[in-house]
């Protein structure tokens, strides 16, 4: 949740530095603002970057990994090949809409203000729906703490397909000219939502519903699948609005019909098809993959291998390991 809140912060500065850009530059030498936007973009990932190889590795992790192990790819396919379907499908859903809703807020609000609007009336539309992911993500932490992450997640889409259903129905009264604001409100809370359920929680179920060992593969292919959901939702977006053909007001609701219908998919798929999650989650996760492994001949004993070390040696330094804390207590105790 701390990840999501600090990307939807990335997302309303990345339409505000536009915004100052070109305000800086009168609205005019477009080349100058897009590469400039650009290379400021660049910058602060770097420097996560830098900070994350300075990151230990909790306890926990590093007794249960796979990093220096044979990964048993065909049995932890069988024992969370479901599991890690339905999170991959959610996590499609809400990044095929949260991206192309994003990407395409502001063609979405020209239909509002015309095609004519300086670049700076376009950003600056485009921050002040941003800003709505923040409220959205800041209310869905205690949600989901409150109420679990997969309740959390289903009751944000569901409430986000709610909304989206009501702005379809009710676009051609919200697409005056005399309505952007209240549009823009409307608009917001549909995006806020979805940060509120998914954005917050879509990583932690991720995270949460499979073993120490194979996390990081479990979550990488989860959150690969939800960023080829991204690229389909942007790729197919103008299609779902020329699907309307002339009519303006259809080709702008034919998304949100879309979109609300997926959010109600994706509630279903979160209560219906995933574990519930708790604080002891991961350790009965990791309990219950052991025992299926060495059920199934794997030997468990690879598990939390340092570089470059057998079984064997591993077998030999914990014995030693084990004498050397008790003879620290017994000092510590005398």
């Amino acid at each position: 949740m701390f990840t999501n809140t600090m990307i939807d912060w990335g997302f309303v500065i990345g339409a505000f530095v536009p915004y100052v850009v070109a305000a800086a530059c009168h609205n005019s030498h477009y080349s100058t603002i897009w590469r400039t936007s650009l290379g400021i973009g660049v910058v602060f990932p770097i420097f996560l970057f830098v900070l994350r190889l300075f990151v230990k590795e909790p306890e926990e992790f590093t007794k249960n990994s796979m990093r220096y192990a044979k990964t048993p790819y065909l049995l932890s396919l069988k024992f969370y090949g479901w599991r890690l379907f339905v999170v991959s499908l959610i996590w499609f859903i809400y990044d095929f809409s949260a991206y192309s809703f994003g990407i395409y807020s502001s063609t979405i609000l020209s239909n509002l203000y015309g095609n004519t609007a300086p670049l700076t009336t376009v950003f600056g539309w485009n921050t002040v729906i941003n800003l709505f992911y923040i409220p959205g993500t800041m209310l869905g932490a205690p949600a989901s703490d409150w109420l679990g992450p997969r309740y959390a997640l289903a009751l944000g889409v569901f409430l986000q397909a709610v909304v989206g259903f009501i702005m379809a129905g009710d676009y051609f009264n919200l697409s005056q000219p005399g309505m952007v604001g209240g549009f823009v409100v409307v608009y917001g809370v549909f995006l806020a939502l979805g940060e509120f359920g998914p954005g917050n929680n879509i990583g932690l179920l991720a995270a949460k519903t499979c073993a120490t060992g194979i996390r990081g593969k479990y979550y990488g292919v989860a959150a690969a699948i939800g960023k080829i959901g991204a690229f389909v939702g942007t790729w197919v977006f103008p299609y779902i609005q020329a699907a309307a053909g002339d009519d303006a007001v259809a080709s702008a609701q034919y998304p949100f019909w879309v979109s609300s219908s997926l959010c109600v998919l994706s509630a279903a798929l979160a209560v219906f098809c995933l574990p519930h999650i708790g604080q002891d989650t991961i350790a009965i996760e990791d309990a219950r993959y052991r025992a299926y492994l060495e059920a199934n001949g794997y030997d468990t004993r690879q598990l939390g291998l340092k570089r470059g070390e057998s079984v064997e040696s591993a077998d030999e330094r914990s014995p030693v390991e084990g004498l050397s804390e008790t003879t620290k207590g017994e000092k510590t105790v005398g």
